[in-house]
């Protein structure tokens, strides 16, 4: 296990990659090569049949100089560290604290590959690697790189337990800008371990952790919290911090409505009676001296509908009774 200190000060257990599975991906990424090599020879010597000697070597040294060395290197510049072989067998290069290779990453490790692993055929990389404690060879040096593994079985990760309530944002006045990477970094691994260790030596590392940090942010601990419980409430208000620093200001919450704001929102009422039609009064229908034969009868009157005529629509409205 290797652990590698990012700028945040946190603390990444990679696994590096060790010779078997090095020797396959790059057994891989060479057959690959080859055979795209002996591809291109083939048609630039279908091409360039009219040409000389000289000219067709150096075609030759051209081909193999783009194909066998600039092809490896442009291809873990491109997906950052990940070639043909290394994505098979689960593998990345990456810088010395763990973030992702550049261009002149990949060009000092293909430049130093042709010697190590083309012209000695990979005895000077294994030799190399066998003798790193890292399973890096002489272009991982040279680089400042490092072959890891992505495909690792899950494990626990190290959880950093939180303060108790009653310390929670009792530090959020601290200036936390003098405290070195480093400095967080262990008490970040303190407190992960700090379960593990003897109780003695926990209780004097802590101590220790706990002046260095008050000696760096110019408050002392205060009176009767323990040196562990002041380390993880400081360092809970230091990943507050960041949290707020990402995900920027809470977004604006409309205000509640007032109690007689939805009252002037509402729609008007039609008024009674609308989808009624006018009864027919008898008064207005002519008498009996005015026409000869029996009385005349009162055309009955329909009962009011309450649906809308066939040309208007229909709002849901129902008229009183």
């Amino acid at each position: 296990m290797s652990e590698l200190v990012t700028g945040e000060a946190v603390a990444l257990e990679l696994r590096p990659a060790r010779l078997p599975s090095r020797a396959l991906a790059v057994l891989l990424d060479l057959v690959v090569a080859v055979f795209a090599y002996v591809l291109v020879s083939v048609l630039l010597l279908v091409s360039t049949a009219s040409l000389d000697v000289a000219a067709r070597t150096a075609l030759s040294i051209a081909t193999f100089l783009l194909v066998l060395v600039g092809g490896p290197i442009a291809v873990e510049t491109l997906s950052h560290g990940r070639s043909l072989g290394k994505m098979a067998f689960g593998l990345r290069v990456v810088r010395d604290d763990g973030g992702p290779i550049r261009f002149r990453h990949a060009l000092v490790r293909g430049a130093v590959g042709v010697v190590e692993i083309l012209m000695t055929l990979g005895v000077v990389a294994c030799i190399a690697s066998l003798v790193s404690a890292r399973g890096r060879r002489v272009g991982d040096v040279f680089a400042g790189t490092l072959v890891v593994r992505e495909r690792i079985p899950v494990v626990s990760a190290g959880f950093v337990p939180p303060p108790p309530p009653w310390l929670a944002g009792r530090f959020s006045g601290l200036d936390l800008s003098g405290v070195p990477d480093g400095l967080w970094l262990a008490v970040r691994q303190y407190l992960t371990r700090m379960r593990q260790l003897d109780p003695q030596v926990s209780v004097g590392m802590a101590r220790r952790l706990a002046d260095d940090l008050a000696a760096r942010t110019g408050a002392p601990v205060p009176q009767g919290i323990p040196p562990a419980a002041f380390l993880a409430a400081v360092v809970h208000e230091r990943q507050s911090r960041e949290a707020r620093q990402a995900l920027g200001p809470v977004g604006f919450a409309p205000p509640p409505a007032q109690p007689g704001a939805a009252a002037e929102h509402r729609p008007p009422v039609p008024p009674a009676g609308v989808w009624q039609q006018a009864p027919v009064q008898a008064a207005q229908l002519p008498g009996p001296a005015c026409l000869p034969g029996p009385a005349p009868v009162a055309p009955s009157v329909s009962p009011v509908r309450d649906e809308p005529p066939a040309d208007r629509p229909a709002t849901g409205f129902a008229p009183p009774a």
